[in-house]
Order: C-alpha cells, then structure tokens, then sequence
C-alpha cells in the first residue's frame, strides 16, 4: 500500500459523527476544504497513551493552534462513532473534534497503519498528525509504529 505524502490532496473518505445521538456519515471534503485543519490519529479511543498524553496536549495548546490560523483540531481513529463521541466529551473544556474511521477508509486510503493485533487491538490506524490546507496535505507527523515524539501538540505547534 502506498502511503499518503506531502503535497497530496487529502484523500476524499467518509467518516461518522454522532449528530443528535444519531450515526453520520461526513466526507473529508466537507470538512478540509477552504479550512487549516490539524487532523490527529489515535490507535484507539480510551487508550493510554491517547488518553493520557496525546489528546491533552492539544486540549491544553488549543488557543495556541487558533492564534497560528489552524480553524479546527479533529481527532480519528478506528473506533465507532459512539465511542469517539464519549471519548471525546469526557474532557468536558475540549474544543477538539472528532471522526470515526470505523468503515476503515482512511486507513485504506493513506497507508497510515499499524498491526496491534498482539495487544488484541487488530489494525489501526498509526499514531499520526497532519497539517492540512484547502485539502492539501502540507507535512505528515507519523510515529511510524509507537511513541509520540512528531505528533504530539508541542512538536506540531513548533513546526507550523
């Protein structure tokens, strides 16, 4: 599979959201273009490190983002709406958004995977962030496997 890259357009998938407690479906189209969007992937939901670390930071750097021109911060992973959804709304300050990849396409589309199937997880998607304009991917954060040294908040907030 190949991967996504620097200068690509991003690649048009579907996702879900809860809208009125409802699965949604919402197209990347609808959301990236004519917007600076931060998009941030997570292996899953309620995760440690996701939990603990990686989306906290970008709660706390949130204004940080905003005052650099970014309009919003999307968090997706693997996971279904409903969990995405609570995940999320338990950081009840958070301005973070989010997306389901649960039909897996963003995975397919980008390349951007990691095998989690010995911690009884299946494929993911990576622990990644990317910095994307109009619909145009302008850099790729990818952990390529663990850690979160490139993707985490500070490193973002310093390389825009």
């Amino acid at each position: 599979m190949v991967k996504i890259k620097v200068d690509d357009c991003f690649p048009d998938v579907t996702f879900f959201q809860l809208v009125d407690g409802n699965p949604k479906t919402i197209r990347t189209s609808d959301i990236f273009n004519e917007k600076k969007i931060i998009l941030v992937s997570v292996p899953g939901a309620f995760t440690p490190t996701c939990s603990n670390d990686h989306l906290p930071g970008y709660i706390k750097l949130f204004d940080e983002f905003k005052k650099k021109g970014i309009d919003d911060i999307y968090f997706v992973a693997s996971n279904d709406p409903f969990v995405m959804d609570a995940w999320i709304n338990s950081y009840s300050e958070s301005q973070i958004k989010y997306l389901a990849d649960s039909k897996l396409e963003l995975l397919n589309a980008t390349g951007l995977e990691i095998d989690l199937t010995v911690a009884g997880l299946g494929t993911r998607l990576s622990r990644f962030a990317i910095f994307v304009d109009n619909g145009l991917i302008k850099n790729i954060f990818d952990e390529e496997g663990g850690g979160l040294e490139k993707s985490s908040a500070e490193n973002l907030l310093k390389n825009l």
